[in-house]
């Protein structure tokens, strides 16, 4: 495999790009954690994962006291994410909230149900960037198993290429982690990668509406 692209490298953590396909952790093969690890030459300890189908910004600590630190920070929502999707259905609507309790559905996959016990919340905004394609810029607010990927199916849009929620037949599951931001040790930090230029992302990078999402956190969420 390829080198692994590392975005940042701190004192307590690093942010790297996961490629699409690549396992979060190791299955039949090496997974993602373990390659970082080994091509860096020290141990990573995870705070939060990425689903093999999706691209883009993981973050790992370098230290459990870090990692301790971060997963506290994840589960009371100090750390903000955002990321991009494609979809070929028209939603419901067009932007807004996504809530609902997330039940257990066939061969993995969940579904969003109508009670709110602990709902799974999500925000997101879309824009028609061709004919038949509608990109997504969203922002969950808690970080429930294929969250993203049950909220846009709820509401008739499947992620083109998820085969796992009916998305329309593509060459990989359209949805990339864009931004990381969050504060660490008093300091307010950022990280962005965009998804690469290709397939049904290049309709999104090539829109007017990606100069608008820019700068994610500046949206009205």
């Amino acid at each position: 495999m390829n080198k692994l692209n590392l975005i940042a490298d701190e004192a307590d953590y690093v942010v790297a790009y996961k490629p699409e396909g690549v396992s979060f952790h190791s299955e039949e093969e090496a997974g993602f954690v373990a390659l970082l690890s080994e091509q860096l030459g020290y141990a990573l300890f995870p705070v939060h994962r990425l689903d093999k189908v999706t691209s883009g910004l993981i973050l790992l600590a370098k230290s459990s006291e870090a990692a301790r630190q971060f997963t506290v920070m994840f589960s009371t929502r100090q750390i903000d994410k955002y990321y991009l999707a494609m979809v070929s259905d028209k939603p419901k609507k067009k932007q807004g909230w996504i809530k609902g309790d997330m039940a257990k559905s066939r061969r993995g996959t969940f579904k969003l149900v109508k009670t709110k016990l602990n709902p799974a919340i999500t925000r997101f905004y879309s824009c028609s960037v061709g004919t038949k394609l509608r990109a997504c810029i969203i922002k969950p607010y808690t970080g429930k198993t294929h969250q993203i990927r049950v909220a846009l199916k709820s509401i008739g849009a499947p992620i083109l290429g998820d085969a796992a929620y009916s998305g329309e037949p593509a060459d990989r599951a359209y949805l990339h982690a864009y931004c990381l931001e969050f504060e660490w040790q008093d300091r307010r930090v950022s990280y962005q990668a965009p998804p690469p230029n290709e397939g049904a992302f290049a309709h999104l990078l090539t829109h007017e509406i990606f100069a608008s999402w820019q700068k994610p956190s500046q949206l009205e969420w």
